[in-house]
């Protein structure tokens, strides 16, 4: 009896971890579950496509100068605005590289990198405060509110707050 009740035991636990590596092994490209192949790097990586992204934003930013109704004279800081805000392209790390480096060499290229993201990151500031200057107090406005970086709820507000449902925080 003893060794009946084992055996079932080893056997449902053998079903339940083959059901889970099932689960989670991805399909073949092409075959039913195959929510569209994506490229190896895309799909390491989990970047989005450049292509879409370009799309996006200009239609983003033409949203944006179409509400903040950018007069002929604004029109020289609207283009030089933009052009910052562009993405810059950074130095990305090669793993066979920084794995043959030493960890004081690693620190030190991490830092080098991360001194060039914040050198991008104020140049942007500085492009978006002189843009921000040549707005009128009521276009000052509508940027305020469109340029909130929204939660992942949409409503500027952020994360909404943990607990049981009904209740705050």
């Amino acid at each position: 009896m003893k060794q009946a009740l084992q055996r079932t035991l080893v056997a449902s636990l053998l079903a339940g971890v083959g059901a889970l590596a099932f689960a989670q092994s991805p399909a073949p490209a092409g075959q039913p579950g195959d929510m569209g192949a994506k490229p190896p790097r895309q799909e390491r990586m989990n970047r989005p496509d450049p292509a879409k992204m370009k799309e996006f934003m200009a239609k983003r930013q033409a949203e944006l100068k179409a509400k903040l109704q950018i007069t002929p004279n604004q029109e020289g800081a609207w283009t030089t605005f933009t052009e910052a805000m562009k993405p810059s392209m950074h130095a990305r790390l090669d793993r066979a590289e920084f794995a043959k480096l030493t960890t004081p060499e690693r620190i030190d290229r991490m830092r080098a990198m991360r001194e060039q993201r914040m050198a991008a990151m104020d140049k942007r500031a500085d492009a978006a405060k002189a843009f921000y200057a040549t707005l009128t107090p009521q276009q000052q406005k509508v940027f305020d509110a469109e340029t909130l970086r929204r939660g992942p709820h949409g409503d500027g507000h952020g994360p909404r707050p943990q607990g049981r449902p009904g209740q705050p925080g």
